[in-house]
């Protein structure tokens, strides 16, 4: 897919360019972002380089990932990150970032929101998960806030410097959104009953 652009009310998503190196450099820097998300830590100039110069236009080429950066729509610079990864078929993840001097204005709830209609009606996902590590309670709010439903923990979910990590895991479906699905979905009426435990003894 070549790359796109996407608007909201407030702030416009575009594809990361090259040009972007100072100032991914710099938000990578942050404490927050090296240590609730999978970036490198430490972050170098040459993690910079490959993510703009590889591993996004790598993903768009291949339809795995779709990276944006996140500025204001009226002009100015980049201050957030959101993905798009694929998970298998009709699959995606979401994952994101949020320069210091950005939170706390609901800016990155609003890019969520976009990515997520956008991958229901352009990309044909039929769910939408969110992963953090068990404690990112301010990407947890995020997802909540976006109409994400948590489901639990996921032992051993996320890899980040080479330490296996529990996960709160959520997920986000076209009918949350009031979007038809690709493929029908029936949820249950009622919870199974629980079936009891078998008597090992002959």
């Amino acid at each position: 897919m070549e790359p796109i652009t996407l608007t909201t009310e407030r702030l416009r998503l575009r594809a990361f360019v090259p040009e972007d190196e100072d100032l991914v450099y710099a938000h990578c820097q942050d404490p927050a972002v090296r240590r609730w998300t999978t970036v490198p830590d430490p972050y170098g100039r040459e993690d910079a380089v490959f993510f703009l110069n590889r591993i996004v236009p790598d993903g768009w080429r291949d339809d795995t990932d779709y990276a944006f950066a996140v500025e204001p729509l009226e002009g100015g610079p980049l201050f957030g990150a959101v993905g798009l990864h694929n998970r298998g078929p009709g699959v995606w993840e979401v994952g994101f970032w949020l320069a210091p001097e950005a939170r706390g204005r609901g800016h990155m709830t609003e890019v969520v929101r976009a990515v997520a209609h956008w991958a229901f009606t352009g990309l044909g996902c039929v769910r939408l998960v969110w992963r953090a590590e068990i404690g990112n309670t301010a990407s947890r709010a995020v997802a909540e806030r976006a109409g994400f439903a948590v489901e639990g923990v996921q032992r051993a979910g996320l890899l980040h410097n080479g330490t296996l990590r529990d996960a709160w895991v959520a997920s986000l479906l076209p009918s949350d959104f009031g979007l038809p699905s690709p493929v029908p979905y029936l949820p249950p009426r009622e919870a199974p009953p629980a079936v009891a435990p078998r008597d090992p003894r002959p």
